[in-house]
């Protein structure tokens, strides 16, 4: 229950108590929350109170509204880790969920300098651009865009591109993969996020550009833009102190 006389904040203790809830799977994904009234009502409190604490849970990702129906469970986000360099495909093996993809696109291109720029090749060598869906448990969490130079990985087959781009890497071509850099960034999801992704205009995405390099350090291997869904998905890192 809410303890009005604790020096914890009412609002904080309601977030925790329904927090309890779903850990302990009392609401569950897709669960309608009870309204503002019957939360006031049931631990005697405000409704702006309660108000404060739903606010704060949509904001955190554990619960979503939808105009004119109420308050939602969220579904539990998918997580990955970024203190080392692994791929999708075995992310989600690691979590025990199955992925898959769906390819959208697969061709040959050449002269965008960004690209070339990237991979520290010439504007006339050939780039493999490859497009695809990931899912997780057939839901669709990322839309993935990987650019390869033939040059160095030599010929690819589009029916390979159902597997991981660094098993096919490691496994069948013997590349030694050393090491990534990578940024993130929060952005809006456009047309395109939206249709493939199955999200509505306005909702926020998390972009990862990533560059793999081999163990000589020097050449590239892969340049990838992966859009996640911020509502599927979050990072974790762990950062040791520096002094």
């Amino acid at each position: 229950m809410i303890d009005k006389n604790s020096p914890i904040p009412i609002y904080y203790q309601l977030e925790q108590k329904i927090k309890q809830l779903i850990e302990s799977q009392k609401f569950v994904p897709g669960d309608f929350l009870p309204s503002e009234r019957e939360l006031a009502e049931k631990y005697n409190i405000s409704r702006m109170t309660v108000r404060q604490a739903i606010n704060n849970l949509v904001t955190e990702g554990l619960l979503y509204r939808e105009k004119g129906k109420g308050t939602f469970v969220c579904d539990k986000k998918f997580e990955q880790d970024l203190s080392g360099l692994t791929s999708f495909s075995e992310e989600m093996y690691n979590r025990g969920l199955t992925p898959s993809s769906q390819l959208l696109n697969f061709q040959l291109i050449y002269g965008i300098h960004k690209i070339t720029s990237i991979l520290n090749i010439e504007s006339s060598d050939l780039v493999y651009e490859i497009k695809r869906i990931r899912f997780a448990n057939d839901e669709p969490v990322a839309l993935e865009t990987t650019y390869t130079p033939q040059k160095r990985i030599g010929t690819l087959d589009d029916d390979n591109m159902d597997r991981s781009f660094y098993e096919i890497m490691e496994k069948n071509r013997n590349f030694n993969i050393a090491y990534g850099e990578q940024s993130i960034e929060a952005s809006l999801a456009n047309d395109e996020e939206i249709k493939y992704l199955k999200i509505h205009k306005g909702d926020p995405v998390l972009i990862i550009k990533r560059t793999t390099f081999l163990q000589s350090g020097k050449q590239p291997i892969e340049y990838t833009k992966s859009v996640y869904r911020a509502d599927k998905y979050k990072f974790n890192i762990r950062m040791p102190r520096n002094y």
